[in-house]
């Protein structure tokens, strides 16, 4: 099984994490910020992974260390559980209509971190999130998670709709990319041979 467990505690954060690229999509989530809740539990459902994420943060400052923290533990859980990346699809991507919005996803699971983010959300705010924490979320994934990003707005100008179209377009994404060809089971997706 594809799985793993992470803690993380700092002065600003304390997170238990845990990720199952074989799951059904099955979410329990209480981050202290019920928007970041939201599209975390879009994100496991849209991608079929099993996630728990608890987090005690600072969020009387803001929900910055804690939307960051998240992520660095998630992509630090995804690289471990996706492993030496035997028999992985690799690349995945989708443009996924969420209302109004357009938003075009992909991903190469490549071992390399970028991340191309092209979204264009009016809204400063989204209730009480700050609408800038989307993209440092995806960064902070993206480095941890070793692997190549680009989300992009083709349309839409509603911010909640932007963003939960990024979250649900890079889970449906992923859940493409780590997927097990069964034809090429036993290779790694890569002429190096290692990823």
């Amino acid at each position: 099984m594809r799985s793993f467990e992470i803690a993380r505690k700092t002065g600003e954060t304390d997170i238990t994490l845990t990720l199952n690229l074989d799951g059904s999509g099955k979410a329990e989530i209480d981050t202290g910020c019920g928007f970041l809740d939201h599209m975390l539990t879009l994100f496991a459902k849209h991608a079929h992974y099993d996630l728990s994420v608890k987090c005690v943060g600072d969020t009387n400052v803001d929900y910055h260390h804690t939307t960051e923290d998240i992520a660095i533990c998630l992509g630090k859980a995804f690289c471990e559980a996706i492993g030496d990346k035997m028999g992985i699809c690799r690349y995945g991507d989708i443009i996924l209509p969420m209302d109004e919005a357009l938003i075009l996803s992909a991903v190469d699971i490549s071992g390399r971190a970028y991340l191309g983010y092209a979204l264009e959300i009016p809204a400063y705010k989204v209730g009480d999130f700050d609408t800038e924490l989307c993209q440092e979320f995806f960064m902070a994934f993206v480095r941890e998670a070793k692997i190549t990003l680009h989300i992009r707005q083709l349309a839409g100008a509603n911010s909640h709709h932007i963003i939960e179209g990024a979250f649900k377009s890079v889970a449906r994404a992923l859940c493409s990319a780590t997927a097990i060809d069964e034809k090429h089971a036993n290779e790694i997706p890569s002429t190096k041979g290692v990823i």
